[in-house]
């Protein structure tokens, strides 16, 4: 299978997304080639690249969503589609998300219809330390296809879910022990050694890999920070939903947040004090914020829909297309490939019939590395990789 292709998208207006878009929105156009945006703005199209045409539309990249399940934890399959938590694995770094992660989860085609080209693929947050993350593309036959970066960062988690484990800690001070002695290995590491699980964490360390740490109690995250100033690895904040009452810490700290999911009930007491309007004030304090559906938790096609209703709730409109694009992607250590319309990107477009943040607006068009693999048409179509297309 080809997975890159040639495409120009025109007659839309263009919202580019890159980390220093101020909101402008122009007409132009977008000319892909072999995957990668070649150039973007008043544009000649050459002769024989396929022609998308967008007029009246809206032109954005593909949205990001940083804190996924998608593959490993199919919606409605019980144990059949549950690979997200290996059972008895407490301190799991050397075990791969995308090991695990089945293309035809249903979830991919659904995150398409949603705009969505990029997720990266966590393991779940049962164990204290759950494994190693990727970037994947939502679209392709195989996950070799799909990769977009592996390893990106290292999921661990704070709080009720690896207390309840069976096999793990059974208390915070336990949880928070048990990452300290997994460090404590990593440092004594050598080239010499046969801990695959220490051989892991020491990237972790010399920050070649992020640390993605699921905290939602606000004493959590303060052991997140405590934990990442011991160490001194490179913290990203997962849900962080009592961000707000630790305000002060994290603007201290500038850390970056990846907050979510909103739309979901106070399903446990970590989420008490649950809010949609945590992403603005968060984003307010000048803290840099991606939103996340944690699908299959909330499904990925309600990712724009929970930025509009943080919009609705004091998050900034164009800080909300940041947090669906370029802020993810930077967070994740990826916006040298996807996140905005630019030159060297991946091309990964997706033509709006209107503004992604009124719940009427549809994709109609989705482009990923230049292949059309989505389209709004009787419910919506996917491409096979044959070419053809399966209706939804």
């Amino acid at each position: 299978m080809n997975p890159t292709a040639d495409v120009a998208i025109v007659g839309g207006t263009l919202l580019r997304l890159t980390p220093a878009w101020g909101g402008e929105r122009e007409h132009g156009t977008v000319l892909v080639r072999d995957g990668r945006v070649e150039a973007v703005g008043d544009v000649a199209v050459p002769a024989g690249v396929p022609v998308v045409d967008a007029t009246g539309c809206l032109v954005l990249p593909g949205f990001v969503d940083p804190h996924t399940h998608l593959g490993v934890h199919a919606e409605g399959e019980g144990w059949h589609g549950a690979d997200v938590n290996e059972k008895g694995e407490p301190r799991g770094a050397r075990l791969r998300s995308w090991d695990g992660v089945d293309p035809a989860d249903r979830g991919f085609a659904d995150a398409l219809g949603a705009g969505v080209t990029t997720v990266a693929v966590l393991p779940g947050s049962g164990n204290v330390i759950g494994g190693q993350t990727a970037a994947l593309k939502t679209w392709g036959t195989t996950v070799d296809d799909m990769l977009v970066r592996a390893p990106i960062g290292v999921k661990s988690a704070l709080g009720e879910n690896p207390k309840k484990a069976s096999g793990g800690p059974g208390t915070r001070m336990g949880v928070a022990a048990a990452l300290r002695d997994a460090f404590s290995a990593a440092q004594r590491h050598t080239p010499e050694s046969t801990d695959r699980d220490a051989e892991v964490l020491a990237r972790v360390l010399a920050g070649e890999l992020v640390w993605q740490q699921h905290a939602h109690r606000a004493d959590d995250i303060a052991t997140a920070v405590r934990l990442a100033d011991e160490f001194g690895y490179r913290l990203v904040l997962n849900h962080v939903t009592e961000g707000h009452l630790v305000l002060d810490l994290l603007r201290d700290k500038q850390l970056p947040a990846v907050v979510g999911p909103l739309l979901t009930s106070r399903s446990k007491p970590e989420l008490r004090n649950r809010s949609m309007a945590v992403p603005g004030i968060l984003a307010g304090a000048g803290l840099r914020v991606a939103l996340t559906t944690d699908h299959p938790v909330v499904p990925i096609q309600l990712l724009p829909v929970s930025a509009t209703l943080a919009v609705k709730e004091g998050l900034d409109r164009d800080e909300a297309l940041r947090a669906l694009t370029v802020n993810p992607a930077r967070i994740l250590g990826i916006d040298d490939r996807v996140g905005s319309l630019a030159p060297g990107l991946d091309g990964d477009v997706v033509v709006w019939s209107g503004d992604p943040l009124e719940v009427m607006s549809r994709a109609l068009h989705v482009v990923v590395r230049g292949r059309s693999v989505y389209r709004w048409d009787d419910g919506g179509q996917v491409a096979r990789p044959d070419g053809s297309w399966v209706h939804l």
